[in-house]
């Protein structure tokens, strides 16, 4: 901060008390503050020190209007809002991607949209530019968001494969598909022979490509593919405990339930309890994502684990590779099976 002429209120630094400081240019440091280009290393130091000494901060206003960015990015959840207080991943998910821009100076911006008005209103801020891009998190096939948004030329990256979109849109998702193999695969190791499945949402890519991943591998075991064996749910931990209830009255002798979520794993877990069903004694139990729900369950939970930093990680670079010109991208990353208590 910097006494004004008549010694009252301290006014806060500004770029030419930093060039003053610094010992360069305005425009030298104009430029490293916009990337350091064609600015040779020692004044970018010297314009780095004299930033630290001064405590300037940048003017993200004036500069959106030189640039005509907004320097931030949306985090888009087209989810009820109850949602994302209550599935862990959506806030693992926000915080890796908040650190990895922080490193980059730039803020995030948590946008719910859980009902179509939400989402209208939602689509005119984005696309009148007062964010530079887009996060885009639990996308359903049949939400237009993501195809106005791409439209309007928006940089976009989805988290997960957006359904019928093909290569018009960038995404990082995890190798949903193949955890889910792993999972049934694991539970056919332990003997078990009714193996049932309690499925993410079907207008989703991670319901549809776990619920193929645990097909094919029944497929390839020899087991006629039975329906009853199979019932939907939401992700939230009410659909898996009315899943694990159906299952039960279909399938009596039922010993092992693959969950496409560890929070309706939890479900399950209780509606086992309820049934006197012991976990994994009777029926053994596989979660995916590998977040705090597996941990908070009892037993804890035999799941496939998302790498979730590197999903985030990987999702802001992909994003920032976009606004800077780059074309869409995909990004699949590997999953893990963890085996805990419930298998």
């Amino acid at each position: 901060m910097t006494m004004n002429a008549a010694g009252g209120r301290r006014r806060p630094p500004t770029i030419h008390d930093v060039a003053r400081e610094a010992g360069v240019s305005r425009g030298t440091v104009s430029r490293v503050l916009n990337g350091g280009h064609y600015v040779s290393p020692a004044a970018q130091e010297a314009v780095n020190a004299a930033i630290r000494r001064t405590g300037y901060v940048v003017n993200r206003h004036a500069r959106s209007l030189i640039t005509g960015r907004s320097d931030s990015i949306g985090f888009l959840l087209t989810e009820p809002q109850e949602r994302f207080f209550e599935d862990p991943n959506f806030n693992v998910l926000l915080r890796g991607c908040t650190q990895a821009l922080a490193t980059h100076d730039i803020p995030l911006l948590l946008m719910l949209a859980g009902t179509e008005d939400e989402r209208r209103r939602l689509t005119r801020y984005i696309t009148a530019g007062h964010v530079d891009g887009v996060l885009l998190v639990s996308n359903h096939s049949g939400d237009p968001v993501a195809e106005q948004l791409r439209g309007a030329g928006v940089p976009l990256v989805a988290c997960g494969k957006p359904i019928g979109m093909g290569s018009k849109v960038s995404y990082v998702a995890a190798d949903d598909r193949d955890g889910a193999r792993d999972m049934v695969r694991h539970l056919l190791s332990l003997g078990r022979r009714r193996v049932g499945m309690v499925t993410g949402p079907l207008d989703t890519p991670g319901g549809v490509e776990r619920l193929a991943g645990y097909q094919e591998v029944l497929a390839e075991a020899g087991f006629d593919f039975d329906e009853r064996l199979v019932v939907s749910g939401d992700y939230s931990r009410a659909s898996g405990e009315a899943g694990a209830e159906r299952l039960l009255e279909r399938v009596p002798d039922l010993d092992a339930v693959f969950v496409a979520s560890d929070l309706m794993a939890q479900g399950v877990l209780a509606a086992l309890h309820r049934a006197g069903r012991r976990v994994p004694q009777d029926v053994a139990v596989g979660g995916f994502d590998d977040s705090p729900a597996a941990l908070a369950s009892s037993p804890e939970l035999t799941t496939i684990r998302q790498p979730w930093d590197r999903i985030s990680a990987e999702m802001v670079r992909v994003l920032l590779a976009q606004i800077g010109g780059e074309d869409p991208a995909a990004v699949i990353l590997p999953t893990e099976l963890v085996k805990r208590e419930s298998t």
